[in-house]
């Protein structure tokens, strides 16, 4: 009886975080919330959270609490949809991919970029400075960034490209839920939002060739930034 109640609750937060209910970054109903909604003991709820960290899905913070990492999607090759990343290999064959795309948007962004356009790339990176270390803000305004950077290359196909892989595309290793020592935004995101800037300088410059090389050398970062860490 356990194990059917402890598939179960791990079958429905599964659908919670893939479907986005539970956004990347966000903190699971705590244990007391979800013995009385599932009826559950608990370590019941305890079984289940470490059957979704098996999983890569969630990851838990002792003295905090357990929060949702970037979950796996439906397969999509039947729809012709794109495919998205499951494991550490394929994100960084995402990220391989991205370079190559995002770096030729960069590039066309920085020859064709309006002063709206602009002013979208600033909306993103204040939002994102704004949201400091609540991990799912953080990755909704990252996507919208690099959706920014799309949209400016006047290409709408590289606007297609990314709305096809989704916030998803962003990593959301477990680093990027832990907090800066002072309660500011940690180190890890002050990198981003720093490389973030060194495009969006470029793209306003008119400098097609910095803009590549800057939004290349981000992504490659990013890949760094992996590391080995299972969700990352």
């Amino acid at each position: 009886m356990k194990q059917t109640l402890a598939v179960s609750l791990v079958d429905s937060l599964r659908r919670r975080i893939v479907d986005g209910t539970i956004p990347s970054g966000e903190k699971l109903p705590s244990e007391s919330a979800l013995i009385g909604e599932f009826g559950v003991s608990r370590t019941v709820v305890r079984e289940a959270v470490s059957r979704l960290q098996a999983e890569g899905l969630v990851y838990t913070r002792r003295g905090s609490g357990s929060f949702a990492l970037t979950p796996p999607s439906p397969d999509e090759d039947s729809t012709g949809g794109m495919r998205r990343p499951r494991t550490l290999a394929e994100r960084r064959a995402l990220l391989s991919f991205r370079a190559g795309v995002e770096s030729e948007a960069a590039a066309l962004a920085a020859g064709n970029a309006t002063p709206a356009m602009i002013a979208a790339l600033d909306s993103a990176l204040e939002a994102f400075d704004a949201a400091g270390n609540h991990a799912a803000t953080a990755v909704s305004c990252d996507f919208a960034f690099h959706r920014a950077v799309a949209e400016a290359s006047g290409n709408f196909y590289f606007v297609d490209a990314l709305l096809s892989l989704g916030p998803a595309m962003i990593a959301m290793p477990p680093e990027r839920l832990e907090p800066a020592d002072d309660g500011g935004q940690s180190e890890r995101l002050q990198r981003v939002a720093a490389e973030h800037r060194a495009v969006r300088n470029a793209i306003a410059a008119g400098d097609p060739l910095t803009a590549a090389a800057a939004m290349r050398l981000h992504l490659a970062n990013s890949r760094s930034r992996l590391g080995g860490e299972p969700g990352s």
